[in-house]
């Protein structure tokens, strides 16, 4: 009776150890960037954004939107609608040299989290997790993802790590929430999109983790991020809320590389 008893229990919670090996990607000095991309990031409506953003190899005048206020020292800049630091290719050394290496460290994150190997999902649920709730681990498609208004939860402990490998786009429906529980962060979530349309975030979508885009990567009205959208091309927002959920960092004084780090819910202010 208990043998059986066992044997179902471990049926019906298959793999919830699926990431005893699986470690978190390293963003490098890419961690403290919210928004990070090659070609520009644009921003219309009423934006709230906690962290640092920068461009490159583009220039400042790819950053659209947010008001730039360029500092005396001219290696950033600040807007109103951001909590952190804004950074360009255009902007006074050390930045052009620094952004290079981050956006490199943005590929390097990208490689990683493409090239982890023995999966322990494979085309789970044929490329639609809505409505699903999944355990920490590694899953792999061969297609696009979808998830639809009825959202998707992600179930694990404090250092658990997802990562989600999508040949295909990302596609999140309207009123589509990413739930996190049992103490899930999500620093601890990558989503890797190769696709060539990139990742679609839909109207008043709650989305957590880290997006690892081959592409562009869009907002619609009123979505909101809890950790970073890091694209290979642009991102694009409309009326959002993004914020960093980051590891812990040592703080740099603003001149230092690595980029200096911002802690609003402790400070409300830059450090």
């Amino acid at each position: 009776m208990l043998t059986g008893l066992v044997l179902a229990v471990a049926l019906f919670f298959p793999r919830q150890d699926a990431t005893a090996g699986q470690a978190p990607v390293n963003l490098g000095s890419a961690e403290s960037f919210v928004l990070l991309a090659k070609s520009g990031i644009t921003t219309t409506g009423v934006t709230a954004i906690t962290g640092n953003i920068g461009v490159s190899p583009i220039d400042s005048t790819a950053i659209t939107g947010f008001g730039l206020i360029l500092d005396s020292s001219g290696t950033f800049s600040t807007s109103s609608l951001v909590i952190g630091n804004i950074y360009a290719a255009d902007y006074t050394a050390p930045t052009p040299v620094n952004l290079t290496t981050t956006i490199g460290d943005m590929a390097i994150a990208y490689t990683d989290a493409a090239g982890r190997t023995l999966p322990d999902f494979t085309e789970f649920g044929d490329g639609d997790i809505s409505g699903k709730n999944l355990v920490p681990g590694l899953y792999k498609w061969g297609t696009g993802l979808l998830i639809d208004e009825t959202g998707v939860t992600l179930t694990g402990g404090a250092n658990d790590v997802w990562i989600f490998q999508i040949a295909g786009n990302l596609t999140v429906n309207n009123g589509a929430i990413v739930t996190l529980a049992g103490g899930a962060q999500a620093k601890n979530i990558f989503w890797q999109v190769a696709g060539g349309t990139g990742v679609e975030i839909g109207t008043t979508v709650q989305f957590k983790g880290i997006v690892l885009a081959k592409k562009g990567i869009a907002f619609n009205t009123g979505a909101t991020l809890t950790g970073s959208a890091l694209a290979q091309t642009n991102i694009t927002l409309i009326a959002n809320t993004l914020t960093l959920d980051a590891k812990t960092f040592t703080l740099q004084p603003w001149h230092k590389f690595p980029w200096p780090m911002f802690v609003p819910a402790i400070t409300g202010k830059k450090i």
